[in-house]
């Protein structure tokens, strides 16, 4: 049976590799994003999946509405959800306003909540539901993240939560806390630091014990997994793809 996966941030970066994976796994992808959604779509029409993109503010109820419910009519019911969308909005506690502070939230920790507020009446209706949502190993707290540490610590928890709630109808959720992936968010906080990038990367290899940094490739793998049926027993768990091992 071929199920029907909704990856939100998959434009680029990590969630269009996820993208690329769960279609390579046989599943049909509606890629969202704010941003441009064409090439992920492409590549994955090209290596012969079933694919779609839309526009949609995954902090704005209606347009997650919106969205799934087209997702539903064009690709069947979704009954696996990659919550990947997000934003930066880096500053030290002193510096950052209150609106940066929400802005993150709304995307991260809002986003998440109404994806998987749209989309579980169909995974319990279904009797079957894959909820992946990304954290960060930022969720331990990290220098300038207060508003990202905050709502990815919030995600671990609504994880957990969605766990107990919705086990019952055959729907797991689970967390990725991903340790340092070499994206263009990764460049923007390097550029932030007034780090060039490459010395950037260089010095946080040093501090993993794999010796290397992260790759998108990386997190979709472990999403794969997640969103597998073979994950049934795996439910409320935050996994840290970090290269080591993290608290």
């Amino acid at each position: 049976m071929s199920r029907t996966a909704i990856i939100t941030g998959g434009g680029r970066g990590i969630g269009a590799a996820i993208a690329g994976r769960l279609s390579s796994d046989g599943m049909k992808v509606a890629v969202l994003d704010m941003g441009p959604t064409e090439a992920t779509v492409a590549e994955i029409k090209s290596a012969g999946g079933e694919a779609i993109g839309l526009e949609a503010d995954v902090s704005d109820e209606v347009s997650v509405q919106s969205a799934v419910e087209q997702v539903a009519e064009k690709l069947g019911p979704p009954t696996v959800l990659i919550n990947n969308a997000g934003i930066l909005r880096d500053n030290l506690l002193f510096k950052m306003s209150y609106e940066e502070f929400q802005k993150v939230l709304s995307v991260h920790l809002g986003g998440a909540f109404l994806m998987a507020k749209a989309v579980q009446s169909y995974m319990v209706e279904e009797k079957y539901g894959r909820i992946v949502s990304m954290s960060s190993t930022s969720a331990l707290g990290n220098r300038g993240q207060t508003n990202y540490s905050a709502a990815k610590a919030g995600i671990q928890g609504m994880t957990k939560t969605w766990a107990i709630e919705l086990g019952k109808f055959g729907v797991t959720a689970n967390a990725i806390a991903p340790g340092l992936i070499e994206t263009e968010m990764t460049r923007a906080t390097a550029e932030r630091m007034g780090v060039g990038y490459e010395e950037f990367v260089a010095a946080a290899a040093k501090q993993i014990p794999v010796a290397r940094t992260g790759r998108p490739e990386d997190i979709a793998h472990t999403a794969s997994f997640l969103a597998s049926e073979g994950a049934g027993f795996v439910s409320g768990q935050v996994i840290y793809v970090a290269g080591g091992p993290r608290d």
